[in-house]
């Protein structure tokens, strides 16, 4: 999200023929809402004004020349002398050295290192692309679709995976819940509902800075399972209002007025926002391709939105809770009271006027598939046809329309990277690899002479800390997930508490680094905050949810019995 101001008038900028006015024009408005591809969220928002500033912004005319508000250079009206030629163009293609260096990696396992015996050809054939693709999620030789669309290529072309394996994973149920969990979100941010909600905390709860940070929290873990993507969460609902709430305090970004206001709020918010999506299954799309894999493996949550939720309830409140005050006394803003921010909310509120019959659409159907997927499993109606019921819903009454779906870029990239990844799992599962590897850990792990509690201490550990590898939190479910479940079931560890902790250390390494998830480059893309406060605070705040999640968790399980892993009733569900 980026703010822009208007400068003096630069009247010889504009074309003198129509036609070319009208091409200004355009290439104005795209200039105010740039579509980057290093920005998650692409897609316009309801036209509404931000919350008041102390000034009113001047009405943008074509003889104006719009310019950023930051200190980046102006954006002026494109030179066509300036312009490069099709032939000057930078060159296009994978990037050298993260090539070679992710064609070596699968090249090497493929050649170099010795085959067990357990493993047939295929599969360790198999593995070795998959590395590569893994290697090349990590170093970026292409965009992630692009690369891994190559990954599948070479098992069909080397003849590792039959075509129709390949392309198996297209067909899967969670993976299409995920992609239309996008189009649920866009439908929050085009009818401005997740707006109003969070305005409505901001004057509820908005007199001090703390009060604030609280009510922004709250409001995005009330939103969190209706809205399945903390990126658009981020970037089309919060961030806005931080930015405007910030601003009209005199905390402007990359300045040294950045930590008056809006550098507190935008760390906290982005800290607590892996709480909310660890709260509820539908609140992160990564949760529900967790519990898929965990199926494949053998491990079934019955009723998983529920057990879900009751497993995550306390310890996700309290860290939801302790998140903001820690951050206030650790990373401090020099503004501690707001006064004018209820104020300000109030005047949004009016501006935005009553509640619109889209918004009431949207609050019906989002209640509505909420219902189906708390319920669905008693009546029957598994959770990709209740988010298919409340897609055609708005797509009906015209809250969307089909434009907006196919206009979701990062819903049909997920579909086409994330597919392959979760087909290659799936293909790694059956053909005994992730077994063999499971197993080669646990025989590591027994020759510590580790108990299953230990060894899970030890393997959780692992697995978030590895994430300061990855840049997705999809990817490293689908890199690394089942094969971290499977070490887990080789240890001994339940396999409810083990797939469910897996997947809450999904959401909550979100937070780590600059470009640990979505969120993560909205919040830090908005400057406020610097990197080695993003990294110092992340580790913090990490160590702090790992206690309190795993105190909470030790806690209530000790309240629980459990007498072996078939008749296993803990906090975390059944395993049938």
């Amino acid at each position: 999200m980026e703010s822009y101001a208007l400068p003096r008038p630069i009247a010889s900028s504009l074309p003198a023929h129509p036609t070319a006015l009208l091409r200004h024009r355009h290439l104005c408005a795209f200039r105010l809402f740039p579509l980057h591809s290093s920005s998650p969220i692409s897609y316009p928002r309801r036209p509404l004004s931000p919350l008041p500033l102390p000034l009113a912004p001047r009405r943008v005319k074509p003889s104006f020349q719009l310019v950023r508000a930051s200190s980046s250079p102006s954006i002026a009206a494109p030179n066509p002398e300036s312009t490069p030629s099709p032939s000057r163009l930078p060159a296009q293609g994978a990037k050298p050295v993260p090539l070679a260096i992710s064609l070596a990696v699968g090249l090497a396992v493929r050649f170099l290192v010795p085959r067990p015996v357990e493993v047939t050809p295929q599969a360790w054939q198999l593995l070795a692309i998959f590395f590569s693709t893994i290697a090349g999620l990590v170093l970026s030789p292409l965009p992630v679709g692009a690369w891994a669309f190559i990954g599948l290529t070479a098992s069909v072309i080397t003849k590792t995976l039959t075509f129709s394996a390949a392309f198996g994973a297209f067909t899967n149920e969670v993976i299409w819940l995920i992609v239309i969990s996008f189009f649920f979100a866009r439908g929050f941010v085009k009818t401005g509902l997740g707006d109003r909600i969070a305005t409505y905390f901001v004057k509820w709860l908005g007199k001090s800075t703390l009060g604030l940070s609280y009510g922004l929290t709250i409001s995005e873990a009330l939103i969190a399972p209706a809205m399945p993507s903390t990126t658009a969460r981020a970037g089309g609902v919060f961030l806005p209002i931080i930015k405007s709430l910030s601003l009209s305090s005199g905390s402007k970004p990359g300045d040294r007025s950045a930590g008056k206001l809006g550098s507190y709020l935008v760390m906290s918010q982005f800290q607590a926002a892996c709480n909310s999506s660890a709260l509820f299954l539908t609140a992160a799309a990564q949760n529900l391709l967790c519990l898929k894999l965990a199926e494949e493996l053998g491990v079934k949550i019955s009723t998983p939105w529920v057990s879900w939720f009751i497993a995550a309830s306390l310890p996700a409140i309290v860290s939801l809770l302790a998140t903001p005050y820690i951050l206030y006394k650790l990373f401090p803003p020099q503004v501690k009271d707001t006064p004018d921010a209820p104020a300000l909310a109030t005047k949004k509120l009016e501006q935005m006027g009553p509640i619109t019959t889209n918004e009431w659409v949207m609050v019906g159907t989002m209640v509505l598939a909420v219902s189906l997927w708390v319920f669905g499993d008693a009546l029957g109606i598994p959770s990709v046809v209740a988010a298919m019921l409340g897609l055609s819903i708005l797509l009906l009454l015209g809250v969307l329309n089909w434009d907006d779906c196919l206009s979701e870029k990062s819903a049909w990239d997920t579909l086409s990277w994330f597919a392959v990844l979760v087909g290659m799992a799936s293909q790694l599962t059956n053909l005994g690899i992730v077994t063999w590897m499971s197993n080669c850990v646990a025989k590591y792990l027994q020759s510590f002479s580790l108990s299953w509690p230990a060894a899970l201490g030890v393997l959780q550990a692992s697995y978030f800390l590895i994430h300061y590898l990855f840049a997705s939190q999809t990817g490293h479910v689908g890199a690394l997930y089942s094969a971290f479940l499977a070490m887990h079931l080789a240890a001994g560890v339940p396999g409810a508490l083990a797939a469910l902790a897996l997947a809450y250390n999904t959401n909550l390494f979100g937070s780590l680094t600059h470009y640990s998830s979505g969120q993560a480059a909205v919040y830090y893309g908005a400057g406020y905050v610097e990197l080695p406060d993003v990294f110092r605070l992340g580790f913090i705040v990490a160590v702090t949810n790992a206690l309190i999640w795993g105190v909470v968790a030790l806690i209530v399980g000790g309240i629980q019995s459990f007498n072996s892993l078939s008749e296993t009733q803990l906090i975390f569900g059944k395993i049938r």
